[in-house]
């Protein structure tokens, strides 16, 4: 199929949607994140906690359930945005991620190396080693800069309230003794232009809910005052930067790091110049979820865009809507957790806890 044909795809716009009331062609883009929960290898680190994702560990995670971890996502990430963008996405953002060389197995996999990812990775200092990264088709994005901003989390500055962690979380914050830092994930920065237009992606993977929401939620509030200040400073130096923050925030659209702390709006009218929008809070209010547990959903994966990416004017790239990707083979059916995210288990190499998110990007073919 002609690049062409495959770039500037027909999308049918109703009035409702953005004010259109005939039809229109359109370039688009896909932007998804998806938590790959454990994407790990089998070998040893002794510099991290993955003695659980060995072959002799408590996993038994040989070379074969890894290969199957990389084929089970490699059919997830090349599907996002169908049908209306028959590209896999542009951008994929992901969480969960051992190091560098499961993302070199995972864009070698055949449907992936037909797309030609490029990748974007930094070592995090959590405990476990598990960091976040993105993909881009080379072809669409060229990156001009990136570094991973670390969280400085000090137990003081969260008002001297108890270190939260617990065995049974796989994400646990870690504290150092010695001046009473809390490691977590970096948040990862990327610029570059696509397709010759300006855009800054920001990665996430916020502090987990070890020992509890409410005792946790200060590590969280301060992930957010974090991405907040990134935000503004790349829109002190262009007020009209187009920023895109995702990742998985271990808060669904309602917790005060997003409401509060980053100001989301679930409405685009209400969002201010240099606002934020959340297009999933809306599907939060609709029962709607990325994450269950104990039979109740919320969103902790979400895609947010600064008020430059909701405008009405198609001539450069703009937000057009968004979705949570759970077809029904992500989807446990049967057993005690029938209809939750389809996850590894004894039995069976599953996908993740977690349902990936998407968003498009458009802009009017001329």
């Amino acid at each position: 199929m002609p690049m062409l044909r495959r770039i500037v795809i027909v999308v049918f716009l109703f009035l409702y949607q953005i004010g259109f009331s005939q039809q229109k062609s359109y370039r688009i883009h896909t932007v998804a994140f998806y938590n790959f929960e454990n994407l790990f290898d089998t070998i040893n680190d002794p510099s991290t906690n993955d003695d659980e994702w060995t072959p002799k560990g408590e996993q038994h995670w040989t070379a074969k359930k890894y290969q199957q971890k990389l084929k089970n996502l490699t059919r997830v990430l090349t599907e996002i945005g169908k049908p209306e963008n028959t590209n896999s996405p542009t951008f994929i953002a992901g969480s969960e991620i051992e190091n560098r060389g499961v993302l070199e197995d995972l864009v070698k996999q055949p449907q992936m190396a037909l797309q030609d990812y490029g990748i974007i990775h930094f070592d995090s200092p959590d405990k476990r080693g598990i960091d976040v990264a993105l993909l881009f088709l080379n072809k669409y994005f060229s990156p001009t800069s990136y570094t991973n901003i670390p969280l400085r989390i000090y137990k003081k500055e969260v008002q001297n309230q108890e270190l939260v962690s617990s065995s049974e979380d796989d994400d646990e914050v870690v504290q150092n003794t010695y001046d009473n830092r809390v490691f977590t994930r970096d948040q990862l920065l990327i610029t570059g232009f696509l397709e010759g237009e300006e855009i800054h992606i920001i990665v996430n993977h916020w502090p987990s809910r070890s020992g509890g929401e409410k005792k946790s939620s200060p590590f969280r509030e301060a992930a957010g005052m974090l991405n907040r200040k990134i935000i503004d400073s790349l829109q002190k130096i262009n007020p009209n930067a187009k920023v895109i923050t995702m990742g998985d925030l271990n808060d669904g659209p309602f917790n005060n790091s997003i409401k509060k702390i980053l100001g989301a709006k679930a409405q685009k009218q209400e969002v201010p110049e240099f606002g934020i929008y959340n297009p999933f809070e809306e599907m939060a209010k609709k029962g709607l979820g990325t994450i269950a547990f104990r039979d109740s959903w919320d969103i902790f994966d979400q895609i947010l865009l600064t008020q430059s990416l909701i405008k009405s004017d198609y001539s450069t790239y703009q937000y057009w809507k968004a979705g949570i990707f759970n077809k029904s083979y992500l989807i446990q059916n049967s057993g005690q957790y029938k209809g939750y995210p389809k996850r590894h288990s004894a039995t069976e190499v599953g996908f993740s806890d977690h349902f990936p998110v998407y968003i498009y990007l458009i802009k009017e073919a001329k």
